[in-house]
């Protein structure tokens, strides 16, 4: 079975950090690119951060290059996102994302499996 499940979501505070993980498990992971896709209230999906299959490279969304960092450990099946300098803007729901390529895509249509998501709220 093909899952991908996040964790790490709750309530934070403005200037706050935090890390959110997504486990995989069903595939082999490491043939697969990782994105984090957030959507909030009233808005559209957006991309987040997205790393490819080796680690490297990596995309951040200008709203969060130099706040974020996308990390994953392939013995793990595991992906990190790590959110740093929270804003009030940064809430939303968080979901990660497999691709079946070395390398990511801004498209939702460009993935395979998805999680459920998990949520963030940035309180000031």
């Amino acid at each position: 079975q093909v899952q991908l499940v996040e964790s790490g979501g709750g309530l934070v505070q403005a200037g706050d950090f935090t890390e959110l993980s997504c486990v995989a498990s069903g595939f082999i992971f490491a043939n697969y690119a990782i994105s984090w896709f957030r959507q909030a209230p009233g808005k559209d999906r957006e991309l987040v951060a997205a790393i490819s299959a080796h680690g490297l490279p990596t995309y951040y969304a200008a709203s969060v290059r130099g706040r974020f960092a996308i990390s994953r450990d392939n013995a793990k099946n595991t992906v990190y996102l790590q959110m740093n300098n929270l804003k009030q803007e940064d809430t939303a729901l968080y979901s990660c994302a497999a691709r079946s390529s070395v390398v990511y895509s801004a498209a939702v249509e460009g993935y395979d499996y998805w999680g459920q998501g998990t949520r963030v709220t940035v309180s000031s």
